[in-house]
């Protein structure tokens, strides 16, 4: 069967059955397609992933240091719906689209939402999207979560995407996030944070940092400037953070770590109306951060050199409505 075949390496101290170690494992890798549990099953049932040359089940214990084989079959015809909505594209020509995603829209589609994602969109306005990606999620290199808003470079070639892959795949691409968090860090000029990512032992929904195991990360915060009260600590900054690595959640994982999470976060230490870091910020601050979808980070900066004219590209994505309400907001502190 044709398709796209990646080789991996287990980690140390597994302690978990195939499907969700190789889930966790599969989710590090950008250049890897986004796979659910049940299509890694499917997989290991088609005899498409290997581990030491064998097949091997779901509930198998994959040995320490492992050789794992992953094919990823080749894209099916797509079975998704274009749809009319709205786009706000920085960027396109006939090999790549970047786009600011808007806060709230799913990038891809999964088996259980089909519809309302950019994939959606895109398929609306551009008619030969790649389909590498997969069926569910043609021309996708890259992704942020739903409710981070910001620049997003799809493929619509599939030497682009191909490209592309080898761009993210080498860190050779810069990005910068706009992060607006609780309190109000002692760093001076840069920061750099380093540590392993990995799914969080006591809820597997969210990412933690961990001790052992899990994947580098490299994170580089700056501040720009923090929001007071006369008299006051700072009750919340804005910081730009430069991701050197490009792991699930990390800049939310790594601010949240140091005890800064984001306004708004849904997921990672959002405080209750009665914790004092909530209660420190100003009423018309809060009554801002009530209005976004989710975490106040944005996808900034994007820059990348054209996978195939060679030219070097450089894109501000601008703020959505909401964000930029909360951000004007603060720098009336």
């Amino acid at each position: 069967m044709s398709g796209r075949k990646f080789t991996l390496f287990s980690g140390s101290s597994i302690d978990d059955r195939a499907d969700r170690y190789l889930h966790d494992l599969f989710d590090e890798f950008e250049e890897i397609p986004l796979l659910s549990r049940s299509q890694i099953q499917k997989l290991m049932d088609q005899g498409l992933i290997l581990v030491n040359g064998a097949p091997v089940k779901p509930k198998d214990r994959i040995p320490e240091c492992a050789s794992i084989e992953l094919t990823v079959p080749a894209p099916t015809e797509i079975s998704l719906e274009p749809e009319n909505l709205p786009l706000e594209v920085l960027f396109e020509d006939s090999h790549l689209i970047v786009v600011n995603k808007a806060p709230g829209m799913t990038v891809h589609p999964s088996e259980t939402q089909k519809s309302g994602t950019l994939v959606n969109a895109l398929l609306h306005h551009i008619k030969d999207l790649s389909g590498i990606g997969g069926k569910l999620r043609p021309g996708i290199v890259h992704r942020i979560d739903k409710d981070t808003s910001g620049a997003l470079v799809i493929s619509k070639t599939d030497d682009a995407h191909a490209g592309l892959s080898r761009l993210f795949s080498t860190h050779a691409i810069e990005r910068k996030y706009w992060a607006f968090c609780h309190g109000s860090p002692r760093w001076e000029d840069e920061f750099v944070f380093q540590s392993a990512i990995g799914r969080n032992p006591n809820d597997r929904k969210k990412m933690a940092v961990l001790e052992e195991g899990g994947k580098n990360s490299i994170s580089r915060f700056r501040l720009q400037r923090s929001f007071q009260l006369s008299g006051k600590n700072p009750f919340c900054s804005w910081i730009e953070a430069t991701l050197e690595t490009g792991r699930t959640h990390q800049v939310r994982v790594h601010l949240t770590h140091l005890g800064h999470s984001l306004l708004g976060d849904p997921t990672y230490g959002t405080p209750t109306e009665n914790q004092p870091k909530w209660k420190a910020i100003p009423e018309p601050v809060r009554n801002a951060v009530k209005m976004l979808p989710g975490q106040a980070l944005h996808a900034r900066i994007l820059g990348f050199k054209h996978p195939i004219t060679g030219e070097n590209l450089h894109f501000e994505a601008p703020l959505f409505p909401e964000l930029q309400k909360l951000f004007d907001t603060l720098k009336s502190f």
